[in-house]
Formats: C-alpha cells, sequence, structure tokens
C-alpha cells in the first residue's frame, strides 16, 4: 500500500513517464534484451497480434515516423517474425502479419513481460492494480482536443 500523505500534487505527464520509464526499464533489461528484441519491435508484435496492419497503421498506433516503423517491421522480416506480401490485389499497403515464430516469441513473452510489471508494481495490492489498469483505459478512450476550428 502506497502511503499518500506527503505526496505532492505532481503533473499527471511527470508521474505517467517516470511509472514508463520504470517499466520500460524493468521489460528491456529482463525480457527484451534477453530476448534480443528494442521496444519498438515488441511494440510492432503487440499490434500485429491484434491485427495485420500496414507500415502506415503502425507507424500511427506507435507515435513514429513510418521511415522509423519500416525500418522496425523490416528488422522483424530479417528474423522471420513478419512477413509481408510481395504484391497486394489493390492498393499500395502490404500489410505486415505475425509469422507463426513471432506469434510463438510474443506468447512466451507475454508472462515474462506480466511478472516485469508485477515487479514495477509490487507497491500496490491487486485491488489497486486493477483500479490502476481500469483507470488508464478510461484515460486512454478520451481524444485529446485540437485547437480551435479555423
Amino acid at each position: 500500500m502506497v502511503d499518500m500523505e506527503g505526496v505532492r500534487d505532481e503533473p499527471l505527464g511527470y508521474l505517467l513517464h517516470r511509472v514508463t520509464s520504470a517499466l520500460r526499464a524493468e521489460v528491456a533489461a529482463t525480457v527484451l534484451e534477453p530476448s534480443e528484441l528494442a521496444a519498438p519491435e515488441y511494440f510492432c508484435l503487440r499490434m500485429l497480434s491484434q491485427s495485420p496492419k500496414s507500415n502506415a497503421q503502425l507507424a500511427r498506433e506507435a507515435q513514429v515516423s513510418p521511415q522509423a516503423m519500416n525500418k522496425v517491421v523490416r528488422e522483424l522480416q530479417e528474423r522471420g517474425l513478419v512477413t509481408r506480401p510481395a504484391t497486394v490485389p489493390a492498393g499500395r499497403s502490404l500489410p505486415a502479419t505475425l509469422t507463426r515464430a513471432g506469434a510463438a516469441l510474443l506468447a512466451r513473452l507475454e508472462p515474462e513481460v506480466a511478472e516485469a510489471e508485477d515487479r514495477v508494481l509490487a507497491n500496490l495490492g491487486e485491488p489497486e492494480r486493477r483500479e490502476l489498469r481500469r483507470l488508464l483505459v478510461a484515460v486512454g478512450e478520451v481524444r485529446p482536443r485540437r485547437g480551435p476550428a479555423a
């Protein structure tokens, strides 16, 4: 249980950054590095586990440039974890999909990632962890407002 006495009213962005940094460091050190994966590669595998996606879709979801995502996808292709068709019947989009090896690697990593999350959330009880997830999902559904219409 976290003692909230004396905790300053820190900006939300700062708090989220601290949690993200702690989680990313723990997952990278204990799960990804031993599997020779970088965080962007893992995130790409996670996104593709939901459905095939074009490079542009992956880049938008990851909030990186299409060039950066193309490099990630190419590296995953070289490792046999992702595949893209050489051609498509219509349009220019070449949707990437997980290979069996990619799906198997992701399935093997998921419990390890959960254990890393548990270590980062060690100061929270199970009800607090569930509530944190619920709150993060609720906040994540809010779309940022753009400036006034011109």
